[in-house]
Order: C-alpha cells, then structure tokens, then sequence
C-alpha cells in the first residue's frame, strides 16, 4: 500500500527517504532515519520494531543486511512486511514478503533503494530507481523525482493520500531534531507527492531568507537584499519575505523602495506594519519606531 525510496548523496554523505501511500500520516510510521548512521522504512503491514531496531543495530556497526536478518527473525509476521535499509556507507539490504499484496517488489540502485506493494504496476519500483540515478540536483529533488516516476506508472493502486521527504545531514549534531535539512509531511491531500514539492520550494525560500537576516546582521547588506529580492520574486505575496527586505533597505538608506515593501506587506495584513515597528522598538531594525511609523500606509501612520 506504499511506495518509497532510500537514497545517499556520496559527494556530501546525506541520507534521505521518500514516501507516498493512500494511507493517513504515512510519514509517520514508514520512515526512520539518523544523521551519520542510515536510514529505514518498513511499509507493507508495517512494524515500527524494524525501524528504530534496524537503526539501533546499524549504530552498533551491524551490515544493514545483518540487521534486517536480526530484526526479521523475531518477527512472526516477516511474510507481511516490506522493509529497505541502507547505512551512511551506502550498503542496502532490502526484503519483501511473500505476503505483501501485489503488485509488490524492489530494486537496489546506485546508492538507493526503491520498494512498493499495493501498485498498480510491477514497473514501479525500477521507475523510483531510473528517476533516482538519471536526475540532478540535491538530494532532496531526487528523492522527489522518484515519486513521481512511480506516481506516473500509476502509484498505489487505491490512489494518493499521504507523503513525506526527509534528508538527514551526514554528520549529527547531537540533537536529532537539528540534524533533519528536510523534514517535510503531508498528511491527507489529493495530490500529497505534488504538495511535498510545493513545500521543499517553499521551504528553500524562507532558509534563504533567513540566510540573508545572517548576511546582514554580518555586514553584508548586499548579499542580504539579493537573497531577498530573489526570495520575494518567487513569493511576491509572502509578507515576511517582504517585512526582512524593507528592514535590509533601510539599512542600506533605500528609503523609497523601503516605504513601498512596507506597503505590499501591509496590504496582505496590517499586523505585519505593527510587527515590523515592534522590531524596531526591539532594535531589530535600523531605525525607530517613529521614523518608521512614518513610512507606513495611512491607516498605520496615523495609530
């Protein structure tokens, strides 16, 4: 009832999994994942032992095809399962049951590892691997290639329901939380694998907007209102995107160009001129609050 896809970057050691399933949350119980040691799914009728047990052992320096032996021997319901696993060395080891429901199978690819059941094609799973190894990009856009090659072949024979895209970094942190680059879930929608790519871009928008609050707090001005013109032509009407280039301009003394991104923001909702004054009452923006006061629409000017 799911398809999914486990891949490695071997130029920058990430490890990322996609997934999209006609079942609710499917992002919450397919994926496992841990920077600098590998990633799992387990799907058909999935056991979430094979996920935080398969990563365990990986940590430990079981082979992925170790640890999904171990794993599988306890298990009394192996026929029913489908599991992958590849480590941050990419080694794969990757299993379907007897039991899965057609169509159902697998493909082990150039640092991947493609797997589905319930589909409405056999040819799904070497389309994940093709789409995989043909694309460019990051690895995140890979990933996202392979659903959609394996929704073009017709995806989970009940239709679409739930995705997620999660990129590990290569190394951790220490904090789990902080070692996810893309961590994105779609829970119920009709088209779940074209949202998931709607919210990576958008997602790359806003950590280049908060890329550019880093440049300028740096000195960089220039580089910071570059990323942020850039970040506002792709998202004309994001009021945040807006409100950090006014602050990067009146920095910079543009103060005509200022008044009118102030303008377009406050368009969208007068409480972004109230948040933007109560940035500089903070110190956050360049200039007080009665000087900006003044570049703001009537309405906001005259409160």
């Amino acid at each position: 009832m799911t398809y999914s896809i486990i891949g490695r970057d071997p130029l920058t050691g990430e490890v990322g999994v996609a997934v999209q399933s006609r079942f609710f949350a499917v992002g919450r119980i397919v994926p496992w994942i841990e920077a600098g040691v590998g990633a799992v799914v387990s799907q058909g009728f999935s056991d979430p032992v094979y996920g935080y047990r398969g990563l365990e052992l990986l940590k430990q320096g079981a082979t992925p095809q170790d640890a999904l032996e171990t794993v599988k021997r306890a298990d009394a319901g192996a026929a029913m399962r489908q599991v992958a696993m590849l480590d941050a060395r990419g080694r794969v080891a990757v299993f379907t049951g007897q039991g899965c429901v057609a169509a159902a199978g697998h493909m082990i690819g150039d640092n991947c590892v493609a797997q589905a059941n319930m589909m409405a094609r056999e040819s799904a799973w070497t389309a994940m691997v093709a789409a995989f190894q043909q694309s460019g990009g990051a690895l995140a856009d890979r990933l996202l290639a392979a659903l959609t090659a394996a929704q073009k072949e017709g995806g989970d024979i009940r239709g679409a329901q739930a995705a997620a895209l999660v990129v590990a970094a290569p190394t951790t942190t220490g904090h789990a939380a902080l070692d996810r680059l893309v961590d994105l879930r779609v829970d119920d929608h009709a088209d779940p694998v074209g949202e998931i790519a709607r919210l990576l871009a958008y997602g790359r928008a806003h950590q280049r907007a908060s890329a550019a609050t880093d440049k300028a707090a740096a000195g960089d001005l220039l580089g910071a209102v570059a990323d942020l013109d850039a970040s506002c032509s792709d998202y004309p009407r994001e009021p945040e995107f807006l409100c950090r280039r006014a602050g990067v301009l009146l920095a910079l003394g543009r103060i005509d160009e200022a008044r009118e991104t102030i303008a377009r923001a406050c368009a969208i909702g007068a409480g972004w001129g109230e948040w933007m004054m109560r940035l500089a009452d903070a110190g956050i923006i360049p200039v007080g609050r009665q000087q900006l006061q003044s570049l703001m629409p009537g309405a906001l000017r005259e409160a």
